[in-house]
């Protein structure tokens, strides 16, 4: 009877360890799944990081830097007050403007043209309301306009931000072109005196 007592006891032990065997295989197949998917997690954030390091390192090699051996030139234009477009004709502003330019000889080429471009200044603000010069779009919208008439006299490229697509290259279905950018001595239109009453 001893015999068949401990062929009965060690049948069930079998299946008993190998459901051990089976929980043991699933538990290490459950610890490398996390430990893959926290190395994968790691490794992209790390990939964004590098990315973003790479974007902001691009941005600044775009962004023009001072060269201090070839600082840019400032002309200041004399001051102006101009009436403005408002009804009535009360409203009028008093302004500074300074030309940053790339040049010296850009700086004497302009002062020769100078009261044909203080006129060209005055006109369009003249065109302007109140409002429109107390807005931050209206004073950009003025820079981009007086470089492209200082650019005008003085016989410079410039590309208008604001000019719209021939129509002919519209009308025959062709995508219009872009321009390439260009050159321009001009660097900006700097307000150094803001004043609307």
């Amino acid at each position: 009877m001893s015999a068949a007592a401990t062929a009965d006891a060690s049948a069930p032990a079998k299946p008993k360890s190998k459901k051990l065997l089976f929980i043991i295989i699933g538990v290490l197949v459950l610890a490398l799944v996390g430990v893959g998917a926290t190395l994968f997690l790691v490794k992209k954030n790390q990939a964004e990081d590098g990315e973003d390091y790479a974007a902001e390192e691009t941005q600044e090699n775009q962004a023009p830097k001072n060269d201090p051996k070839n600082p840019p030139i400032f002309l200041p234009l004399d001051a102006m007050v101009v009436n403005l477009a408002d009804e009535g004709g009360n409203r009028f502003v008093q302004l500074a403007i300074t030309l940053q330019l790339d040049d010296p000889k850009v700086a004497e080429d302009i002062k020769v043209y100078m009261p044909t471009i203080r006129n060209d200044i005055l006109m369009l603000i003249s065109q302007r309301s109140a409002e429109q010069m107390l807005r931050i779009e209206g004073k950009e919208a003025l820079t981009q306009e007086i470089v492209a008439a200082i650019s005008r006299v003085m016989g410079y490229d410039h590309e208008d931000p604001n000019a719209e697509p021939e129509p002919e290259a519209e009308a025959k279905g062709k995508k219009p072109q872009r321009k390439r950018a260009v050159s321009n001595p001009i660097q900006g239109v700097l307000f150094s005196s803001f004043i609307v009453q």
